[in-house]
């Protein structure tokens, strides 16, 4: 697969990365046989860069994607964050960051984290004073590069005066589009971008069903695009985008990954799957070419991305 590079300090990651949150969280029940099978699959089909955080489980999706990992994990990139408590609150004061990168590393089974995210900011923690934590590991050599998530561009402005930031991770789909208020930014400093979401947590999957069809824990019941009151407007947008994928010959997941895939040569998306077909599906998306009229279409078809509230 294509190698990507996101920011100047040399990281080289697959065009497509895979992002682990599903296995522990969000999106129902889950299997670890076959979660560990997915995260396998990628690697053999071409991805090189996996993607966690303490908040997915806890723990317990960095344990598993540790494990999945151990045998190829010097073939790999391996992300994980800090910055929530478990109930969802922000928290980045340094002593806190210290203990999480430490589990972290336990967790993965690691002697070093390849990217360490701040996953989100912390008001009451001044961005610097998080990076300088940060830049702690990576003066230890146990971190490789940093990165922010949830964040505003000022801050990692900021955060880039005090160490090189690599790597901005956010959410970016077809259906998502508030991320390119980041780019200026992003281009100026030379830092790269990884997409999550890219399938709009899954209304872009090509198996989208209403709300009722999802188990109670998923994520999917708050988030806006299956509000009743959207519902039928953003899947009247699917369909509109899966006859154009029929035109390609790729699925409508593909249409939405290789429709990232053709912003910018610095972003990777990091769809997320446990089931070892559906990832090589997605994987697949990297041989797909839009050209220009395809990419006008699409933009003709979701000029402001999904319909959700204000929209």
């Amino acid at each position: 697969m294509e190698q990507r590079i996101l920011g100047r300090q040399g990281l080289a990651v697959s065009a497509i990365g895979y992002g682990a949150m599903g296995t522990a969280v969000g999106y129902g029940p889950s299997d670890d046989t076959e979660s560990i099978a997915a995260i396998r699959g990628a690697h053999d089909l071409g991805v090189t860069h996996f993607d966690t955080a303490e908040m997915y489980g806890w723990g317990v999706g960095e344990q598993l994607l540790g494990t999945a990992l151990a045998p190829i994990r010097e073939q790999v990139t391996i992300a994980t964050k800090f910055g929530f408590t478990p109930t969802y609150a922000p928290n980045s004061h340094p002593d806190h960051v210290r203990n999480v990168i430490d589990n972290s590393l336990r967790n993965l089974g690691v002697d070093h984290i390849d990217v360490l995210y701040q996953h989100v900011h912390d008001p009451a923690v001044p961005v610097e004073d998080v990076v300088g934590v940060m830049k702690e590991y990576v003066d230890a050599g146990k971190v490789r590069y940093l990165g922010l998530s949830n964040t505003t561009p000022d801050n990692v402005r900021r955060a880039h005066a005090v160490h090189p930031i690599s790597v901005l991770q956010t959410e970016y789909s077809i259906f998502a589009r508030q991320s390119e208020a980041f780019l200026p930014v992003l281009e100026e400093l030379g830092i790269g971008l990884v997409a999550y979401s890219p399938l709009a947590r899954g209304f872009l999957s090509g198996a989208v069903q209403p709300r009722s069809a999802y188990d109670a824990t998923d994520f999917r019941q708050r988030i806006p695009y299956w509000a009743p009151e959207h519902y039928d407007a953003n899947v009247a947008i699917v369909e509109a985008l899966t006859a154009l994928a029929d035109e390609k010959g790729a699925t409508l997941a593909q249409l939405a990954i290789a429709w990232l895939l053709a912003q910018r040569d610095y972003i990777v998306p990091i769809p997320g799957s446990r089931n070892p077909a559906r990832v090589a599906q997605n994987i697949a998306s990297a041989s797909i070419f839009l050209t220009d009229a395809d990419l006008a279409r699409i933009a003709e078809i979701a000029p402001n991305g999904g319909v959700v509230a204000g929209r």
